[in-house]
């Protein structure tokens, strides 16, 4: 079982920056990729990044590549989202998940941006941005 809780959100002006973190506990081998991903009410859940903590690699969804980024650090098996240049269409509940299977692509370990590939998720953390 994994465990994933995040924090960081919060209300900010359009332009600012924000970081949200989700911090990891219980089994190690059971996260394998760490995702991102946001939703607002009556839309789909949407992949934002995900990171393979086992060599470091990302995976961002094409649209939103450049004003986020995804990072972790291993020591405090905890993912951080910074998200820059925020926007008001970045309003939205912001999930951690962890467990999707990540695929080798013979040079780096591709996570899915599917929400469907992912086995354990927190309580989310509510991003508003203001204009």
């Amino acid at each position: 079982q994994v465990q994933l809780v995040e924090s960081g959100g919060g209300s900010v002006q359009a332009g600012g920056s924000l970081r949200v973190s989700c911090a990891a506990s219980g089994s190690t081998a059971s996260r394998r990729c760490m995702g991102w991903f946001r939703q607002v009410p009556g839309k789909e859940r949407e992949g934002v990044a995900a990171i393979y903590p086992g060599d470091g690699s990302t995976r961002y969804a094409y649209s939103l590549k450049g004003r986020f980024t995804i990072s972790q650090d291993n020591a405090k098996n905890t993912v951080y989202l910074q998200i820059n240049s925020l926007k008001p269409e970045d309003t939205a509940m912001y999930y951690c998940a962890a467990g999707a299977v990540p695929v080798w692509s013979g040079s780096a370990s591709l996570c899915s941006l599917f929400p469907h590939s992912y086995n354990y998720w927190g309580q989310g953390t509510q991003v508003t941005v203001s204009s």
